[in-house]
């Protein structure tokens, strides 16, 4: 491996999606891109694309992808339901932080939904934490300080 680790998500409005990871999550866009029919037919990524780099600060890169179709413009409603993290298949993005706490709090300003019940969850020696993003795409936040969980969470 020559780069840090891309994840592409296939989104269906990437405005929203584009705020929480930036806002909330604390990526950074990088670039943005339309990439023609020309290079994502043949590629097998369907047509015409928007690409939306975002730099994770540990390094990494989450891509926005919107395909350019009709169905790419139906809204979605904020906060779509959560895929299931069992089901087959890519389950959920992990961000690994120094303190999940202000991530915490800032998911719960923008109006997401934990997943975790409670909240953070001491697993391993590691505060955990799941949400669901605005597409309902889950995102794991993970916090290796372990040790209390504080008043309301569990251990």
């Amino acid at each position: 491996m020559t780069l840090p680790f891309e994840v592409g998500v296939v989104v269906r409005d990437v405005r929203p999606m584009e705020r929480f990871y930036c806002e909330v999550i604390g990526c950074r866009v990088e670039r943005r891109s339309r990439v023609p029919e020309s290079i994502g037919g043949p590629a097998g990524l369907g047509g015409e694309l928007l690409v939306v780099w975002l730099r994770v600060p540990s390094g990494g890169c989450v891509k926005l992808i919107l395909p350019r179709s009709d169905q790419a413009s139906v809204p979605v409603s904020a906060y779509a339901p959560p895929l299931s993290a069992g089901r087959p298949g890519l389950a959920y993005l992990t961000f690994h932080l120094d303190d999940l706490d202000p991530v915490v709090a800032a998911l719960r300003a923008a109006g997401a939904r934990p997943l975790s019940d409670p909240v953070v969850v001491l697993a391993h020696g590691r505060r955990i934490s799941f949400w669901a993003d605005p597409e309902g795409n889950v995102v794991e936040l993970v916090d290796a300080r372990g040790g209390n969980p504080g008043p309301g969470r569990s251990n």
